[in-house]
Order: structure tokens, then C-alpha cells, then sequence
């Protein structure tokens, strides 16, 4: 690539490293040149793919964080600090949905677990908002910085049954275009936060609605999904990394506060 999308020597923290579209995102960026620290709560998945990285020419480490804690973050940021210098861009993939706050055949909306909501409240926008509060002072203190933030479809078009998961990537979303405005405003112009929202992408957290688990069918709602995509296929993790460059890099530079959605034409169908 031009000069103009470098991020080779870019420091990257990533939470979520671990998962589906987290380590995607990581070794697109490690492909790329950058220098990528990876985030999750279980160090051992983070190391693998911190391990598939290195064996594929990059350079990667693992490092055990929840989101939920911010203490957890603030010392995740202190190894990160140690072992690969100052982070150039926070890309929060942490997050998911969970059957305890998903409305089914079997649990109403009136009925949804509340240890279910706050854990989708938690992983999706609470952790959001507190990696940006401990990677977004250091960016604040050095007067430059990207944030990357993965919100989802379900923040741009409410859909049926997940009333809490898109309501958190909503907040994201909302979250994403304040503190775009605010740290270029009260710090640096230098400082810039967007996001990916993505479209529909098998995920362990989904998988559950949308194939079936004992034929691996597609459901009803899979099925629908797909009538609706203009692209005719559910996305794949890589199908994420060259928006997610674009943003990383200098050909970016005059773009804050934007929400890209990555989802083969869903958000402009109509459905007719």
C-alpha cells in the first residue's frame, strides 16, 4: 500500500482480540505492519492468536483484560505501555449479545434476565466507554490518537428480538460521534474516533439465532436475513479489515465521527 494507508509501527490495542471479529481485525492489521496487543478476558485464546501472528511474520501479545473492570484495563494498559510503547489506536471489539437478554419463543421482553441485560449493557457500551477512558487520556496527553469503535446493524435499524444488544451498540454509536467531537475540541484536533457497524457475520454469539444447532441449517431468521442482504451471503471476519485500515491510516485523516456500516447493501434495502 501508498504512504497514504501505511500503519506499519502503529501500536494497536484491540479488545475482543480473542473473538471471531477481534482476531480478524488483528491480523489484518499485523499483516499490515502494525504492532498489535491483543485483549480478552482468557489470556490462553488471546495467545493464540497472538502465536498465528508471529508465525506469520508480525508482531503481537496477549494480554488478560475484562472490559468490565476498568482497574483491569488500566493495568492491561501499563503492560501494554511496557512491552510495545505508546498506543497509536484502540479498536473495541469486545462485545456480543447473550440468550438471557434475547427475546425467544420461550422468554418474553417482560421476562428478559437482568444479569443477561447488564451483561450486554457491560461488554457492549460500558467497556466501550472505559477503554476509551484509559487509552483516550494517554491519546489526550500526547495530543494525537484513533479510536475505532464496532458498532453493529442493530444500532442503525432496530431489529426484532435483540431490543437490548441494539440498543448498547445504539449507545455506541451515539458515544462514537461525542467523543469525536469532544476530544478534538478539548484536546487535540489530532484525535480522531469513528466506527464499523458491522452487517450480519456469524459469531458464537449469534450463531444461536440464526443457524439451527443440530443441522446447522439456516432458521427462519437467518433465512430472512439473507432475502434482505443485497449481497446474498452472510459477511466473513476479513471482509472488515480493509474499512478498518482505511480508517487506521493517514488517508482517513479529515474523517471523525462517522458510522460505516459493512454489510453487503442491508441498510438500503427496502425489502421490495
Amino acid at each position: 500500500m501508498g504512504p497514504m494507508f501505511d500503519v506499519r509501527g502503529q501500536v494497536v490495542v484491540i479488545t475482543g482480540g480473542s473473538g471471531v471479529l477481534g482476531s480478524a481485525l488483528a491480523q489484518g492489521l499485523a499483516q499490515a505492519g502494525a504492532r498489535v496487543a491483543i485483549l480478552g478476558r482468557r489470556l490462553e485464546a488471546g495467545q493464540r492468536v497472538a502465536e498465528a501472528i508471529i508465525a506469520n511474520g508480525g508482531e503481537a501479545v496477549a494480554v488478560a483484560a475484562d472490559v468490565h473492570a476498568r482497574a483491569a484495563l488500566a493495568a492491561a494498559a501499563a503492560v501494554v505501555a511496557a512491552r510495545l510503547g505508546p498506543v497509536d489506536l484502540l479498536v473495541n471489539a469486545a462485545g456480543g449479545n447473550d440468550p438471557r437478554a434475547t427475546v425467544s419463543a420461550d422468554q418474553s421482553f417482560f421476562d428478559l434476565d437482568a444479569a443477561g441485560i447488564n451483561e450486554v449493557m457491560g461488554s457492549n457500551f460500558a467497556g466501550t466507554l472505559a477503554a476509551c477512558q484509559v487509552w483516550g487520556r494517554e491519546m489526550a496527553a500526547r495530543g494525537q490518537g484513533n479510536i475505532i469503535n464496532i458498532a453493529s446493524m442493530a444500532a442503525l435499524r432496530p431489529l426484532t428480538r435483540v431490543g437490548v444488544y441494539g440498543a448498547t451498540k445504539a449507545a455506541v454509536v451515539n458515544f462514537t460521534q461525542w467523543l469525536a467531537v469532544h476530544l478534538a475540541q478539548e484536546y487535540s484536533p489530532a484525535i480522531r474516533v469513528n466506527a464499523i457497524a458491522p452487517g450480519f457475520f456469524l459469531t458464537e454469539q449469534n450463531r444461536f439465532l440464526l443457524t439451527d444447532a443440530a443441522t446447522g441449517e439456516l432458521t427462519a431468521r437467518g433465512q430472512a436475513i439473507i432475502a434482505h442482504t443485497p449481497q446474498r451471503r452472510f459477511g466473513t471476519p476479513d471482509d472488515l479489515v480493509g474499512t478498518l485500515l482505511w480508517l487506521a491510516s493517514p488517508a482517513s485523516a479529515f474523517v471523525t465521527g462517522i458510522v460505516i456500516p459493512v454489510d453487503g447493501g442491508f441498510a438500503a434495502f427496502g425489502g421490495v
